[in-house]
């Protein structure tokens, strides 16, 4: 591999094996991020297409198949010499889907590929392995394979302090209306609204609430302006 040539490795950020590179032996030829968004239609009376609505982003998707091959890695000058069992590899990277002890969770991962990591070119994607394939494809005369492509998947992985702050959210400028439903809360409403989940105490005093912890669905509530 050249001095330039970076070599992709995948990286547990917590749980017992934290720190840890976990290296490909070879780079992906390609790979897909995948984004999608959830909303919902609504119909209304008198009007002949439902209206949509934004419900929520999805989570990332980074898709990616990885070659392992120990059989080729082996011969040196031509010779034929001890061949390792391809899984020894493979392994390291299915079993990032168990339950790390510490965690009582599958440990969150960084992929990492190309130049230094915080530069535009690399690619550094954090997340939980969500699914692994392995296909086994050449063996030794004993049964040992020495050949596999793992099909993987990762799920983008963000803490509710990291979207909140990622969201590029100015004050309103004048007062909104919205219908408390199933699901929702006062905090959420002023994270979206002002960029802030503190500032739910603005509209649980503009509305009078006794306890904003307990609202019924279907109340009306004012999103007032921040003085």
């Amino acid at each position: 591999m050249g001095k330039d040539l970076k070599r992709a490795y995948i990286q547990p950020i917590n749980g017992c094996h934290a720190g840890e590179h976990i290296d490909v032996l070879f780079n992906p030829a390609e790979y897909s991020i995948e984004k999608g968004n959830t909303f919902q239609s609504t119909s209304l009376p008198g009007l002949s297409t439902p209206v949509t609505q934004f419900v929520t982003g999805n989570a990332d998707t980074l898709s990616m198949e990885l070659y392992f091959d120990t059989y080729s890695a082996s011969s040196r000058h031509g010779e034929v010499t001890l061949r390792e069992d391809v899984r020894h590899y493979t392994r390291k990277i299915a079993n990032l889907m168990e339950i790390d002890p510490t965690l009582h969770a599958p440990p969150i991962c960084e992929f990492i590929w190309g130049p230094p990591i915080g530069t535009p070119e690399n690619l550094e994607f954090r997340g939980i392995l969500e699914k692994v394939s392995q296909k086994f494809t050449y063996f030794l005369d004993d049964g040992t394979p020495v050949r596999a492509t793992l099909s993987v998947s990762f799920k983008e992985y963000k803490t509710v302090e990291q979207q909140l702050s990622e969201l590029k959210c100015q004050s309103a400028d004048r007062t909104k209306l919205r219908e408390f439903k199933d699901g929702d809360a006062v905090w959420l409403y002023a994270a979206n609204e002002y960029g802030d989940p503190e500032q739910w105490r603005v509209i649980a005093d503009h509305n009078q609430l006794e306890n904003p912890r307990i609202v019924a669905p279907g109340t009306k509530l004012e999103l007032p302006p921040l003085v």
